[in-house]
Order: structure tokens, then C-alpha cells, then sequence
């Protein structure tokens, strides 16, 4: 949630009278991106200078004390992201005061490097920590979610990411807290206990499931999508063993990706199929449904909420917001051009929008209107009422459906039946909880012969639908009724939910 375009007023206020609907739509966490104040009239956040001063453009800091408290009321967790990488460009005056807030050891991909392990640190350190208790003892928040850790440089015997989990939850004793990681890299190091070396970061982003099911949904595989297809397996594997890239050789950056996580349990890793990056990275801020067919982005929809992962959604996903969401900063001019150059070089990695013709059709992340353009309309859940009902009947099986709410390791596994086909059976504690999650994200299937075991129902029992994606309550075409004998024909484009009957 990015409280600036979360609604038309962009306020803590206004998004106070969204909570309830958040919760009764199956919301449960409520991930805020950054609040640390900075100049300018509109941005993300992830150039924050001021971290102890919560974003005025919002309204003032009893606001979002009552937004806080009025989404514990509705049951509600909020978590924060912050942003301990770098300090923004404009604003930063920490070096005056002194030097060594800083690091020349490192370099950050986004500015001067914290120091963090080099002289004088230890004030830095505590800086930092104080930082994020203020949070906590202040706004009463249930966690963090940590910006680009592999941009978080610290050679020390005690990591600052395993310092900063230990702040966290002594600050949020005795109630439970969240702590979620962004890591490129996808180093199992920062889910790994305290004991065995590691951060205990709860759980981390997978780019792993996002890229797969955005080639699987689109056709294409340009730049950071080149290592990745797309394909039933690679659904499988993610789904039983979180990411893809656990170690093997990663073409796209000429290095091995990744380090062994496969006894991690499911829920350690979050998915997700938009999110900020993602949505402005396409150059044009369009929305996953709206690059490809609405029968597709519905069955992918369903593998997304019923994975045994911890999904993730972007604001206005529910309901499939026609808004799109660009990258949109209010810097001085000189600054705000080198935003802009850099950001178009950065998205000529995708071969499409680095020819002339895309390039000056991007958005200038300056412009006031860029960032009005990326405002939700709310009224869209009336508006688009198929698709918001699509994503509150998939967390409903979620959270109300035994079998699909467990997350234990080795509850479910899977098997290729076609070119754009698999299956995932969830495994009950008793035959008779089994689920069977059949999906076609191609054309029209008959699977003559049927040779894989996890077809099979239990004994003295067969499938019936529980759940249909082209149920017409979501915009679906329907389907036929389900054969109590003899081979299936998938429906090109569908995810089903089939449950044992007597």
C-alpha cells in the first residue's frame, strides 16, 4: 500500500475508512511502502532522509496512529517498509554532522553506502536500531518489511539484519511481530536462526514465482525474465520448494543465483504477481491482468491465492484496478533529470521499450500527473465486482478450507499433464481432505491416456468441483459438468478445485 495513491486524497484518513473492507475482503497484513520524510510533493518513499519523521504529506503523525489502531480494530496487522540501505539525494545532511555515516568500502547501488562495520560504526549502528524500535514503541506496528538487504553491507560478528530482527522483536514483546526481506540474490543466509549464522528474517520475497508466472501469462522473456520459462514444472517446483534458483548458474547475470533453501517451510516465502517494481518496470504501469487474457490471469490467480506460500497484493489487485502504477519522484531539476535519464536506461534492459519510439513515450517520473495517473479508485470493487469476487471467494478457500490452509513442508506436491497443464494435489491429514488443483493455461486439453497417480481419487471416492475460475460469477464463460466416469477434457485457460466425494 502506497498511502499517496491508495486513494484519491492520498491521506492516512482516507485510507482509515478502507480498513474494515480490507478486512472483510480477507486481508490480513497491511505492508505500508516507506514513510520516512523526504522533500518534494509525491514519491515512493525509498528516498527517505528524515527516518525518524513520518511522511507529512500524509497528515500528521496522530493520523497514522489512528489509521494503526483502527486496523488492529478490524484485525489487521501493519508492517513498514524501511529503507536501510542508502539515504535519498536530496535533504541528506547526516555528513555534515559526520563522515563516518558512511562507507567507502562499499558500492551501493543507489547512493553512498551506510557503514555499518568500519570505524566509528557503532553510533550508526545504534542509530539505526533506535530507528526502528521508534516504530514499534510509537506507531505500535507489527513488523517491517526491509528493502534490497543485499544492498545492506556489514562484515561485523553480528550482522545489522540480525541486529535489526533481534531490535525488532524485543521492541514488539510480548506481542508477535513480522519481519519480511527483500533479497535479489535470494541468500537462504537471511532466513537461517541466529545459531546456524543467519538474520531469522521471517520470511522473504520469491522473484522466482513472479518472473515464471509472468512468462507463463504473457509469451515473454526479455532481460531479468531470460532465465525463466514459464512452464508447468517450473510451477511445481516453486511451489514445493520456494525458488527456483538455489544455487545453478544464472545466465542473465553470468553468475550462480541463489544458495540451497529446500527445507524451508512453504510459508517463509512470499509471492506475488504485481507489485511496485514490477508494475513500473513494464514502462507503461500496466496492471498483470491487463497483458493477458482474462481467463489465464484467472487460473494464475488461483495458483497464486492457494499456494501453500504467503501471498502478496498489490493495492487495487483485489479488484483488478484499471489504474496503473508508475515510478514517480518530486526531485529538484537537476536531480529529477538524472532520475529520468537513469530510469530510462535502466528499462532499455527490456528490448522493447529501448527503442526510440518507447523510450520517449515513458512516463517523466517528475510529472505531477505521473503520479496522479497512479491513484486508485476504489470505486472500482462495484465497478469491477467479477474480478473482486474472483479474489475474495480464493482467500475464503484460503483461510476457511483446512487442507489449503496448512503451510507444512511436503503437504502437497505436483505432475505435468500437458504442455501448459499440471496438477497440484494437496495432501489432508485423512485421504478424504485431499484437494486437486487442476490447471490449463493453454488450449483445450483431453488427457487420454492418464497415467499419474496424483489423478487418482481416494479409494471409494471421486473428484467433484469444489471451485471453478470460469465460474460466471467472475466473468467466466462456465464450464461443463464435471464426468463421474471416464477421462477428463481441461478447458483451455482454467484452473479447477476438485474434492473427494463419496
Amino acid at each position: 500500500m502506497h498511502i499517496g495513491t491508495f486513494t484519491q486524497e492520498g491521506s492516512w484518513d482516507a485510507a482509515f475508512r478502507e480498513l474494515a473492507e480490507l478486512a472483510d475482503t480477507g486481508i490480513t497484513v497491511l505492508e505500508i511502502m516507506p514513510l520516512a520524510d523526504f522533500p518534494g510533493r509525491f514519491g515512493w518513499g525509498y528516498d527517505g532522509v528524515n527516518l525518524f519523521a513520518p511522511m507529512r504529506l500524509y497528515g500528521r503523525p496522530e493520523a497514522f496512529r489512528r489509521f494503526v489502531n483502527r486496523a488492529h480494530e478490524v484485525g489487521l496487522g501493519v508492517i513498514l517498509d524501511v529503507v536501510y540501505n542508502h539515504l535519498g539525494p536530496d535533504g541528506n545532511y547526516l555528513w555534515q554532522y559526520a563522515r563516518d555515516y558512511f562507507s567507502t568500502r562499499y558500492e551501493c547501488e543507489w547512493g553512498d553506502a551506510l557503514n555499518f562495520d568500519g570505524p566509528n560504526s557503532g553510533p550508526v549502528r545504534e542509530y539505526f536500531l533506535a530507528n526502528i524500535a521508534y516504530w514499534i514503541r510509537e506507531f505500535h506496528l507489527d513488523g517491517f518489511r526491509i528493502d534490497a538487504t543485499q544492498q545492506i553491507f556489514d562484515s561485523s560478528d553480528e550482522h545489522i539484519l540480525a541486529a535489526i530482527t533481534r531490535k525488532v522483536r524485543e521492541a514488539g514483546h510480548p506481542r508477535s511481530t513480522l519481519v519480511v526481506g527483500e533479497n535479489e540474490p535470494q541468500k537462504a543466509v537471511n532466513f537461517l536462526p541466529y545459531d546456524k549464522g543467519g538474520y531469522d528474517i521471517d520470511t522473504m520475497w520469491n522473484d522466482d514465482f513472479h518472473h515464471s508466472a509472468m512468462v507463463a501469462v504473457t509469451g515473454r522473456a526479455d532481460a531479468y525474465y531470460s532465465d525463466y520459462r514459464g512452464t508447468p514444472q517450473k510451477f511445481i517446483a516453486a511451489i514445493k520448494w520456494g525458488y527456483l534458483y538455489q544455487g545453478q548458474w544464472y545466465a542473465w547475470q553470468k553468475q550462480p543465483r541463489g544458495t540451497p533453501a529446500l527445507d524451508l517451510p512453504p510459508w517463509k516465502f512470499v509471492n506475488f504477481l504485481q507489485n511496485h517494481d514490477q508494475l513500473a518496470n513494464s514502462g507503461s504501469g500496466k496492471r498483470a491482468h491487463l497483458l493477458t487474457s482474462p481467463s489465464r490471469y484467472r487460473a494464475i490467480t488461483a495458483v497464486f491465492l492457494l499456494a501453500p506460500q504467503t501471498p502478496m497484493l498489490f493495492q487495487g489487485q483485489e479488484f483488478a484496478a484499471s489504474s496503473p502504477f508508475f515510478y514517480f519522484v518530486d526531485q529538484k531539476d537537476e536531480i529529477a533529470r538524472l532520475v529520468a535519464k537513469g530510469r530510462a536506461q535502466f528499462l532499455s534492459q527490456f528490448r522493447v521499450l529501448a527503442t526510440p519510439e518507447m523510450q520517449a513515450r515513458l512516463p517523466d517520473p517528475a510529472d505531477p500527473m505521473t503520479f496522479v495517473r497512479s491513484k486508485l479508485d476504489q470505486n472500482q470493487r462495484r465497478s469491477h465486482a467479477e474480478e473482486y469476487a474472483l479474489h475474495r471467494d480464493l482467500l475464503r478457500i484460503r483461510r476457511e478450507d483446512q487442507t489449503f490452509r496448512t503451510q507444512r513442508h511436503g503437504a502437497v506436491d505436483g505432475a505435468v499433464v500437458g504442455a501448459e497443464a499440471f496438477v497440484l494435489r494437496f495432501f489432508g491429514e485423512n485421504p478424504g481432505d485431499d484437494r486437486l488443483l487442476v490447471v490449463n493455461l493453454g488450449r483445450d486439453l483431453f488427457l487420454e491416456p492418464a497415467p499419474e497417480p496424483l489423478l487418482a481419487p481416494p479409494e471409494e471416492a471421486s473428484w467433484s468441483v469444489m471451485w471453478a475460475s470460469e465460474d460466471p460469477r467472475y466473468g467466466g464463460w462456465g464450464m461443463p459438468s464435471w464426468p463421474t466416469k471416464g477421462n477428463w477434457h481441461l478447458q483451455g485457460e482454467t484452473a479447477l478445485v476438485l474434492r473427494p466425494k463419496p
